[in-house]
């Protein structure tokens, strides 16, 4: 197996850890963060209609009315999951948060092996699965109480539940699409209609809290205040889509899943240790720091088992 095609799975997930640190620049200027949610799918779907565009697969796009219904759904995951980045990232930090949503992906993962689930082939539930299921648990929960043990304040369940079903999302997506690519055939044009069901949703979400007063105005005017880097979000977004299309047949989805799960949690602890993206300061004790291991072997086990 190539170790360019491993490496790239693990810069990948690093990538996913990134985005939510980043778009978080975007909700602070604009004052909403279901505006920064919108600015950065709609990045992200410009960009994967060029890329679709360049590589002639736009073409795909007419077997479309063929496809069943809920093959289309896939992307109502991706603003949930960017949204409750912007939310959590700054409340508890990027290690609990992005542990919030690798224990949610991983238990989605499960109940859709075991259940065979959304026309997932079913896997059987082996010792290693089943080790690795208590290993994560095990692992956040350490990660719950580390952040006590850290100065940190304890995270309120509502947000808890928000992370997990955020992660638990991201499974249930790429099931869905994986159906949607035996209908089309052709990956980017999958992640690009993806994506602009993700934009036109949180378009819609947008406009009626803007309607009921349930969110500020987004403040376009100060968009001038973003840093470059502060645009990125849209970009990883796009490319974690694409890169996992290309690297599952390469090097198998349990590899691909494992990898970019592990660059998520090793990029979040180094955004928290030293508060990178203008994100607050939380070092890593040994409580979190023994969650954090629990978790990446939790994943293993359960993703290569």
């Amino acid at each position: 197996m190539s170790v360019a095609l491993l490496s790239a799975a693990l810069v990948i997930g690093c990538l996913l850890a990134v985005q939510a640190s980043v778009n978080i620049q975007l909700g602070t200027a604009l004052g909403t963060p279901y505006g920064a949610s919108t600015a950065q799918l709609m990045v992200a779907t410009t960009i994967l209609a060029v890329l679709a565009l360049t590589a002639g697969a736009l073409g795909a796009l007419g077997a479309l009315p063929e496809a069943t219904w809920w093959h289309l759904v896939g992307g109502l995951a991706s603003p949930l999951y960017i949204t409750s980045g912007i939310l959590l990232f700054p409340r508890v930090g990027a290690v609990l948060s992005v542990g919030l949503f690798v224990t949610g992906q991983v238990f989605a993962s499960l109940a859709l092996d075991g259940g065979g689930l959304l026309d997932v082939p079913r896997r059987p539930l082996t010792a290693a699965t089943v080790a690795g299921a208590v290993a994560v648990l095990a692992g956040i929960s350490t990660i719950v109480v580390g952040q006590r043990a850290g100065g940190i304040p304890m995270a309120r369940a509502g947000w808890l539940g928000l992370g997990l079903v955020a992660g638990a999302a991201l499974p249930v997506q790429g099931a869905v699409n994986a159906r949607l690519r035996a209908d089309l055939g052709e990956p980017l044009a999958v992640g690009l209609v993806s994506f602009v069901v993700a934009t036109l949703t949180i378009v819609v979400v947008l406009l009626v809290l803007l309607a009921v007063k349930g969110t500020a105005r987004p403040r376009v005017g100060a968009l001038g205040t973003v840093p470059w880097w502060g645009w990125l979000g849209g970009a990883c977004a796009a490319a974690y889509v694409t890169a996992t299309f290309l690297l599952i047949p390469r090097i198998g989805a349990a590899t691909t899943i494992a990898l970019t799960v592990t660059g998520q949690q090793l990029a979040s602890a180094l955004i928290d240790h030293y508060g990178l993206f203008r994100l607050p300061r939380r070092p890593l004790v040994a409580a979190r720091l023994g969650g954090l291991v629990l978790l990446v072997t939790g994943c293993l086990l359960v993703q290569l088992g």
